[in-house]
């Protein structure tokens, strides 16, 4: 059954089921992965926020990040909204991605548009693979302010797991939309 007009696949439109099927089981290891790519440079962020020497001299944290100060609701929220925004990728196989849940203030209960998932989702993974593609290329680029002793090293392997956020987070929006389209 379509929320769709009837006509719709008659008019070229593409028509949406209310019934769809469950998410494939690599769709869900996708997405659960998706979610964890934030985790390592997360940490490390949240790290750097609480004033640990993470590769950064305090004087450095002082002058360029703000740490103390500003600068640490900047990087611990940016750790936290990242990975909030990681975890979205979760609603694309489970239940609350079908229907909004009851508690939410005016939209609970109601179903979510296809499009209104698919979106902003492939928008995110185009958007997630050109910001993160040329992070392999870490080792290759000078780092100011400098990291001290292997930092260099050790953040650029905590950094490298967003590479995969967008590809995955595309894989996991078209397996979205093709178990909603009718």
């Amino acid at each position: 059954m379509s929320r769709d007009h009837p006509d719709a696949a008659r008019r070229g439109v593409t028509a949406f089921t209310t019934d769809p099927a469950p998410a494939p089981r690599w769709a869900v290891l996708a997405a659960h992965a998706a979610a964890l790519t934030t985790v390592p440079s997360g940490l490390w962020r949240i790290a750097l926020g609480l004033g640990l020497p993470v590769g950064y001299s305090h004087d450095v944290l002082r002058d360029s990040f703000h740490i103390p100060g500003w600068g640490i609701v900047y990087v611990i929220g940016l750790s936290v909204v990242s990975e909030a925004l990681a975890l979205l990728t979760l609603g694309l196989v489970r239940p609350w991605g079908e229907v909004v849940p009851r508690w939410i203030p005016v939209l609970g209960g109601r179903r979510v548009r296809p499009l209104a998932a698919v979106i902003p989702a492939a928008l995110g993974a185009v958007a997630l693979t050109v910001i993160w593609s040329g992070f392999p290329l870490w080792w290759t680029v000078e780092h100011r302010p400098a990291f001290s002793g292997p930092w260099r090293d050790i953040v650029g392997v905590l950094y490298q797991p967003l590479v995969l956020w967008g590809p995955l987070l595309a894989a996991v929006t078209f397996s979205y939309y093709r178990r909603h389209r009718r």
